[in-house]
């Protein structure tokens, strides 16, 4: 894709969610080749992400709350401070991502691909995975819910890591 493409796509969707859908057009980068894009800070809020080349991209700051990114392909990808909120990753390629300090809360993670991803420090509470977690590289100082609690344990790495990390309740309110 073209940067003056993505760029005119970029403006249209913080038109989009700045008007709350009244002016220009929800992203969809379904599919798209972005890879080793710079999007830092970008404002892909909702936008449809599935499918798309992200490799090598640099991410950093990105929101991507409620973002469907179902099997995109972010093997390593820097989204390092990215709020993934609630995102669709389902089937994504996270391998040797750097998720340092990621709001992943709520995100479904279910079939994901997180062989040598870094979550050091990164909100997982309230995210769904299944024992893909187990090929997570790091993730001293994250923060999980206490229903995680099993498949937390299970990983390899958790006796080095146990100390560092943080368990939240989910009330009801939250859920």
């Amino acid at each position: 894709m073209k940067p003056s493409e993505l760029k005119a796509i970029l403006h249209d969707h913080c038109l989009w969610f700045e008007s709350n859908g009244v002016r220009g057009t929800r992203a969809n980068l379904q599919d798209a080749d972005l890879l080793g894009a710079n999007l830092v800070g970008a404002n892909l809020v909702g936008a449809n992400l599935r499918g798309a080349d992200l490799r090598g991209a640099d991410l950093q700051d990105a929101n991507f709350d409620s973002a469907d990114l179902l099997g995109a392909y972010l093997m390593g990808a820097d989204l390092q401070g990215a709020n993934l909120q609630g995102a669709d990753l389902q089937g994504a390629y996270l391998v040797g991502a750097n998720l340092v300090g990621a709001n992943l809360q709520g995100a479904d993670l279910q079939g994901a691909d997180l062989q040598g991803a870094n979550l050091r420090g990164a909100d997982l509470r309230g995210a769904r995975f299944t024992t893909n977690f187990k090929k997570v590289c790091w993730f001293h100082d994250a923060t999980f819910s206490e229903e995680q609690i099993a498949w937390v344990c299970l990983h390899p790495k958790y006796p080095e890591c146990a100390d560092s990390l943080k368990w939240a309740k989910v009330t009801a309110e939250a859920a």
